[in-house]
């Protein structure tokens, strides 16, 4: 007989509430009560059909997955709430459906960004294994070097790792406060940090590209939902 169950965080994770990683977070504070037991482990299984699952008091369910591809402008966090009462791309978007932003763009950096509820999709894009393209146009404070852009191509130690971008790219010979970059890195602020090791700030940023999606002629603050030709791309190409 085969059995319904799935691992609680998988099951918070299929349900919208955040990221596999996030919702790790949710179990380990005490938050998710199953059946009127607090439950900590994240491999306690659960059944969709039969358990009672609370998170915070409130009844977890599984809903539809959601796709959305919103152009970010300045002025926004991504984030699903802030307490300094900052805008968030949540304000954006509108959906009946509890979703979330798939990693984040700095406040006033624009561009590609996911929301979902699937915290599967989220995790398989966000794994540093999974090596997901990211594209960004920059613009620099200054002219950038040759000799510093194969820097940036060789790679950098940064915060104690080493960091590298797949490509650079000026956008015309004459124009080389403005460049391309291909990275498959993740971490917070990592474009900006590594051209401020060599001496560079960034005044603009924008992510153009990201997961094989592109913007197309999407207007800033305008959002569409993924088509199932996206979706299935995505997955086909990271699982």
């Amino acid at each position: 007989m085969t059995s319904n169950k799935i691992r609680l965080n998988k099951y918070l994770a299929e349900c919208g509430i955040d990221s596999r990683r996030k919702v790790e977070e949710l179990i380990s504070q005490g938050r998710v009560i199953v059946n009127g037991e607090v439950i900590n482990d994240f491999s306690f299984k659960v059944d969709a059909a039969e358990d009672k699952v609370l998170l915070d008091g409130e009844p977890i369910r599984l809903q539809k997955k959601v796709y959305y591809l919103l152009n970010k402008p300045k002025g926004y966090v991504t984030t699903t709430s802030d307490e300094k009462n900052r805008k968030t791309v949540m304000e954006l978007v509108r959906s009946d459906l509890k979703i979330f932003p798939v990693g984040r763009l700095d406040f006033n950096t624009t561009g590609l960004l996911l929301l979902t509820n699937d915290g599967d999709f989220t995790n398989l894009l966000l794994h540093p294994n999974n090596k997901v393209p990211r594209i960004y146009r920059v613009a620099l404070d200054k002219m950038l070097d040759e000799k510093d852009r194969l820097v940036l191509i060789k790679g950098i130690m940064l915060e104690g790792k080493k960091g590298r971008f797949e490509d650079v790219r000026y956008k015309d010979l004459k124009m080389k406060k403005q460049v391309t970059i291909k990275t498959v890195e993740g971490r917070n602020h990592f474009v900006k940090n590594m051209f401020k090791v060599l001496g560079y700030k960034v005044t603009s940023l924008s992510r153009i590209k990201f997961a094989g999606l592109s913007l197309g002629d999407l207007p800033i603050g305008a959002y569409r939902e993924l088509t199932k030709d996206e979706i299935k791309g995505i997955l086909k190409k990271n699982v």
